[in-house]
C-alpha cells in the first residue's frame, strides 16, 4: 500500500480539511485572537489531523500488505481468507465479509464441479471395463477362426483395445497416486508381456526383435510401466521405416547400484529436430503425426504423465530418417531396502 496513493484517495477530506481551517482562521482574526492562540490552534488542528491520517494509513496498510504478500505466495489464490485474520477497521471488515462470501459460493460451485466431474470419469471407466469384454470375446473370435475372419479384422481389434486403454489411462492419469502401489518387479516380465502383446504387429511388419539385459529388478508398478511401454512400443511400430530391414531393440543397463535405465530403439524415421521439444506435449502430433500416420499425441503425454507420478525419467532423443530411442530410467530408493 503507497503512501502517495493513499494521500489522493483521501482528497476530498484533506480539501475539506483546509477550507475548515481557513474559515476557522478568519474566524479568529475576526474577533481580533492574540497570535498565540492562532498558533496553538494551527498547531493542535494539524498534529491531530496528521495523526488520524497517519493512524488509518498503518492500520490499513498492514493488512492489505499481508494480503498482497500472502496472495502472492499461494497456488490457489482463493484461499486468500485462510490467511489473514480480520481487520481492525470497518472497511476491512466490509470487505473481508464479501470476500468470504464470494469465497464460499466459489467452494460449493467447485465442489459440484469436481463432483460431476468424478461421476463422469466413474462412469468412463465402468463404461471401459464393458467394452473391454466384447473387445476381448471378438478377438478370441477371430483368433480361433482365422479361416473365416480376414487378419486385418484382429489388428483393428487390437487397435480399437489399445485407444480403449488409453482413455482408461488418461481419466486415472490425474489421481494416478490412488491406483499403483510400487513394489519390486521383474523388469524381464514386463517386457516379455507388452512383446506378446504386440507380436502380432511385429511378424506383420516383419520387425527384427532383439532384448537384452532385461534380468532386473526394478521399483514400479507392473500394471502402469506396461501401459507406458506399450505405448513406446506403438510408436516404434507404427512409425518404422519400409525402406530398410526394420529392428527394434529393448536393453537394459545397470548404472551403479541406484540406477537402470531401460532404451528403446528402433531405426524407424525418426522426429524433425522442431518437434523433439514437444513430443511428450498433449495432443502434439508433429509432422509425422499430420503427413504420415494418424496420431492423436495423447501417447506419450500419458505416458510422461504417468513416468512423473511413478518418479521414472522419460527422455527421448532421435535423429530424422536414422532413429528413434526413448530411454526409461528407474531409481533404486535406499528406504524400500530397510522396509523389506
Amino acid at each position: 500500500m503507497k503512501f502517495r496513493k493513499y494521500l489522493m484517495d483521501k482528497g476530498f477530506s484533506l480539501v475539506l480539511w483546509i477550507i475548515m481551517y481557513l474559515i476557522l482562521l478568519l474566524l479568529m482574526f475576526a474577533f481580533k485572537t492574540e497570535g498565540s492562540m492562532v498558533v496553538a490552534v494551527t498547531v493542535i488542528m494539524s498534529g491531530c489531523g496528521i495523526s488520524i491520517l497517519l493512524i488509518n494509513f498503518f492500520r490499513k496498510k498492514r493488512f492489505y500488505d499481508e494480503v498482497i504478500n500472502n496472495l502472492e505466495q499461494l497456488d490457489k489464490k482463493y484461499l486468500i481468507l485462510e490467511t489473514v485474520n480480520m481487520p481492525e477497521f470497518y472497511e476491512g471488515e466490509l470487505m473481508y465479509q464479501f470476500l468470504y462470501e464470494i469465497n464460499k459460493s466459489m467452494l460449493e460451485r467447485i465442489g459440484e464441479y469436481e463432483f460431476s466431474i468424478n461421476d463422469f470419469k466413474d462412469y468412463v471407466e465402468m463404461w471401459i471395463h464393458e467394452i473391454k469384454i466384447p473387445l476381448s470375446s471378438l478377438s478370441l473370435m477371430a483368433r480361433n477362426h482365422r479361416d473365416t475372419f480376414d487378419k486385418r479384422v484382429n489388428q483393428q481389434i487390437k487397435r480399437l483395445d489399445d485407444h480403449v486403454e488409453q482413455v482408461l489411462y488418461y481419466v486415472r492419469s490425474e489421481n494416478a497416486e490412488k491406483d499403483y502401489l510400487i513394489n519390486e518387479n521383474s523388469l524381464n516380465d514386463i517386457v516379455s508381456n507388452v512383446v506378446m502383446r504386440n507380436k502380432d504387429d511385429l511378424l506383420e511388419k516383419n520387425i527384427e526383435l532383439t532384448v537384452s539385459g532385461v534380468d532386473k529388478l526394478i521399483l514400479t508398478d507392473s500394471k502402469w510401466l506396461e501401459f507406458i511401454l506399450n505405448q513406446i512400443i506403438n510408436n516404434s511400430v507404427k512409425y518404422i521405416n519400409g525402406t530398410v530391414q526394420a529392428c527394434i531393440r529393448i536393453q537394459a543397463r545397470a548404472e551403479g547400484t541406484e540406477k537402470t535405465v531401460l532404451t528403446v530403439y528402433d531405426n524407424g524415421i525418426g522426429i524433425p529436430e522442431d518437434d523433439l521439444k514437444r513430443v511428450f506435449e498433449k495432443s502434439f502430433t508433429g509432422k509425422n503425426g499430420r503427413t504420415g500416420v494418424k496420431s492423436t499425441g495423447m501417447g506419450l503425454y500419458i505416458a510422461k504423465k504417468l513416468c512423473d507420478k511413478l518418479g521414472h525419467g522419460l527422455m527421448i532423443e532421435s535423429r530424422e530418417q536414422e532413429y528413434t530411442k526413448v530411454s526409461l530410467v528407474f531409481m533404486r530408493n535406499p528406504y524400500f531396502d530397510v522396509l523389506k
